[in-house]
C-alpha cells in the first residue's frame, strides 16, 4: 500500500507573485514552506499556527512560517474550497501584518478572480 497520504487540498501558484519571494529564500526556510504547504494539502484541520483567515478581510489566509527567529507570511485564497492559491510572500519583521502587503495580496486575489471569469466568457 501506499504510504503517501491523501491529498485533501492543492497549493497552487498563481502566476510568478509567490515563486519571487521564494527563490530569495534560504534553503532551510524553503524546506519549512514546502513542509507547511504538504500539511495544509493533507490535514482535515490545519492548526491556525500554520494556516489563520485574516480578519477584515474578504477570503484571505496566511500561511505561517517560522524557522527560529525568522518568522515568514504567506498570503493564500482558496477557489472552490480544495484549491489554496498562493498570492505574495514576505518576512515579517514586526507584530502587525504589514497593510500595504495585505492590499497587495488582496490586488492579487482579484486578478485572479477577473482573469477567471475572463477565461470563462472568452
Amino acid at each position: 500500500m501506499d504510504n503517501k497520504k491523501q491529498k485533501l487540498r492543492s497549493v497552487v501558484f498563481y502566476k510568478d507573485y509567490f515563486e519571487h519571494f521564494y527563490t530569495k529564500q534560504r534553503q532551510k526556510v524553503k524546506d519549512k514552506i514546502i513542509w507547511t504547504f504538504d500539511l495544509i494539502e493533507e490535514l482535515q484541520r490545519v492548526p491556525d499556527t500554520y494556516l489563520k483567515h485574516l480578519e477584515n478581510t474578504n477570503g484571505l489566509y496566511e500561511i505561517r512560517i517560522q524557522t527560529g527567529s525568522d518568522i515568514f507570511r504567506i498570503f493564500c485564497f482558496f477557489d472552490h474550497g480544495q484549491l489554496v492559491v498562493l498570492a505574495n510572500g514576505f518576512q515579517k519583521k514586526t507584530q502587525k501584518t504589514p497593510r500595504k502587503e495585505i492590499e497587495r495580496a488582496l490586488r492579487i486575489k482579484e486578478e485572479y478572480y477577473n482573469e477567471k471569469e475572463q477565461n470563462k466568457n472568452p
